[in-house]
């Protein structure tokens, strides 16, 4: 256990126990002495910047940074293991509150199929959506079911993403949901990044259990939920509040169960169809709600008098040809706005948050300060991390983006297909992909 330094009393021989430093910054991001819990309406246009600064990290933590002209005294910095950031911006890494990155293969075939004109909903009757994923789950082992993971969890670090949620839900059944939560347990344990775990047990209705959803609703409520407890497998609980899928009242018992073990909600919530997941999943003290395309007027004044976080996917929207979520709307409303990835092997296939940032400018008009804001520390918020990532604060954990030399922070957005990333400090050290 460390104690943070303050500023002013650092001195070179407590500099001398840290185990990075990086100098000449040419602007800090996100720095907050005392970070708040999350940034809502006109909030999300600031960005407290440092110019031509420096940043010291001990172990896995943030521990002091500066302005360079008012660097504590030393003079010499042979003694420690120092980056140059001339000409660089350093943030914090993106946090990504909603994939589902523990899958089996892909689903290439139904990109295709929606090119030549089948919608998303055709293609589940098909047998495809959900329940193809669920069928290669099912007959996919744990060991290969984590190996692609972990492959997918080295690309999202790789692309900046600093902390992550990862769901279940493409086993619907009790074995395979239990081995889905193993494996997201797993990529845990590696300790490279923040994970939360998500039980999405509510994602399709079974092939084995058409014509009786309650049945499979017990199920949930009766099994697989106190079996989840017994091993502590997740943080949250999610379902997919949808016409054909689970409505408001089935999303509501759901939910209640899950918290009755200790599992906080999330919903996917108005995706295809106005469902009120929205009012569901506040009703339910929900972290988050997601998605959110036929979100309206009535749903944001809901959203005003909660603690949920709206949370936007748009590289869904855009994979599917969805009509675009408000989230303008809503922050122009005065609310909090979180934008993650959605990595999933059917609605998007990708989990680069640079892409996002760029879409949420480009497609939804935010401001590139409420583009940072709304993946780092509104989406941190959005799966209980914000005392740990998502600000340049002392105490955090140290998991920052140092870019390649850029002219400014609006240049991320900008460059939409360009990889600016130089470098990634990942708790305190230089992150090796390898």
């Amino acid at each position: 256990m460390y104690t943070k330094p303050r500023q002013g009393d650092l001195s070179f021989n407590s500099l001398l126990m840290q185990k990075l430093l990086l100098k000449n910054i040419k602007s800090l991001l996100s720095v907050y002495e005392h970070a708040p819990q999350k940034l809502a309406g006109a909030e999300m246009k600031q960005l407290p910047c440092i110019e031509n600064a420096w940043l010291a990290c001990e172990a896995d933590r943030i521990v002091a940074y500066g302005r360079m002209d008012d660097f504590p005294g030393i003079m010499d910095w042979k003694e420690l293991e120092v980056i140059d950031c001339s000409g660089k911006i350093v943030l914090p890494c993106f946090a990504d509150s909603h994939t589902h990155i523990v899958y089996a293969g892909n689903r290439e075939q139904e990109f295709v199929d929606r090119i030549n004109g089948l919608s998303y909903e055709d293609i589940a009757k098909r047998g495809g959506g959900i329940l193809n994923s669920a069928k290669k789950l099912r007959a996919c082992s744990e060991d290969d079911l984590f190996e692609q993971a972990k492959a997918r969890l080295r690309e999202i670090i790789s692309q900046g993403t600093g902390s992550v949620e990862i769901k279940s839900g493409y086993g619907l059944d009790l074995a395979s949901e239990l081995k889905m939560l193993r494996v997201i347990k797993r990529l845990k344990d590696l300790n490279w990044i923040p994970v939360k775990a998500t039980f999405l047990g509510a994602h399709a209705l079974p092939p084995e259990f058409t014509g009786n959803k309650q049945a499979y609703i017990d199920l949930i409520i009766s099994e697989m939920l106190p079996a989840i407890a017994a091993e502590k497998l997740a943080d949250f609980m999610d379902v997919f509040c949808e016409q054909g899928y689970f409505n408001a009242d089935e999303t509501t018992q759901l939910l209640e169960a899950g918290n009755k073990h200790g599992l906080k909600a999330k919903v996917h919530a108005e995706q295809m169809s106005h469902s009120n997941g929205i009012k569901a999943g506040v009703a339910c003290g929900a972290i988050s709600v997601d998605h959110l395309e036929y979100c309206n007027e009535a749903d944001m004044e809901v959203l005003k008098n909660s603690s949920t976080m709206p949370t936007i996917l748009p590289g869904a929207a855009l994979f599917l040809s969805l009509q675009l979520p408000p989230a303008r709307k809503m922050i122009d409303a005065g609310l909090a706005v979180a934008f993650a990835s959605d990595f999933n092997p059917g609605s998007c296939p990708s989990g680069n948050m640079k892409v996002m940032m760029s879409l949420a400018c480009i497609q939804y008009k935010l401001t590139p300060e409420e583009a940072i804001n709304a993946m780092s520390i509104n989406s941190a918020y959005a799966m209980n991390l914000q005392n740990e990532v998502g600000t340049i604060t002392e105490g955090k954990l140290a998991n920052l983006i140092i870019t390649t030399e850029i002219s400014s922070y609006g240049f991320l957005p900008y460059a939409f297909g360009t990889n600016l990333i130089d470098q990634l400090v990942i708790s305190g050290k230089i992150w090796n992909n390898d």
